[in-house]
């Protein structure tokens, strides 16, 4: 894809500009490469996705953050971007975690859901009631 392909408005109501400059389009995603903060880039006080997003003429409806589909946060694609709420963001960012951080794959066996939603490493816990329960029988001889 070159620039040229990519739809724009030829202008943005004269206060946003797409900064081609400091971005390396791929095959697939269009890549931050200027200023960084916590993963995200920066452009004009805001996040870089945002700053791409409102310059190509969409809007954010109120109450809704941008979810980066590609789960890359340095892509300013808007085609990977979609407004969504804060806890739906939340939810996918989670089902992309694909280990725990033991490194224990979460598979259908290896997975319990809390009433909560969230998951547990089945692994994990087995590992952890088994340290205490090495802890109180140790505790309890001496």
């Amino acid at each position: 894809m070159t620039l040229v392909d990519i739809p724009t408005p030829a202008r943005s109501g004269g206060r946003r500009r797409v900064p081609w400059h400091h971005i390396q389009i791929t095959e697939t995603c269009w890549l931050w490469t200027g200023p960084v903060h916590k993963g995200y880039g920066k452009a004009s006080g805001t996040t870089a996705h945002r700053h791409v997003w409102l310059a190509v003429g969409r809007s954010i409806p109120t109450g809704l953050e941008l979810d980066h589909l590609c789960r890359k946060p340095l892509c300013v694609n808007p085609n990977h971007l979609e407004p969504v709420t804060r806890a739906e963001n939340a939810r996918r960012r989670g089902l992309a975690v694909v280990a725990c951080i033991n490194g224990h794959d979460y598979t259908s066996e290896n997975t319990y859901v809390r009433p909560d939603g969230n998951r547990d490493c089945r692994a994990c816990i087995r590992n952890r009631v088994a340290k205490y329960r090495s802890t109180r029988q140790g505790g309890a001889a001496a």
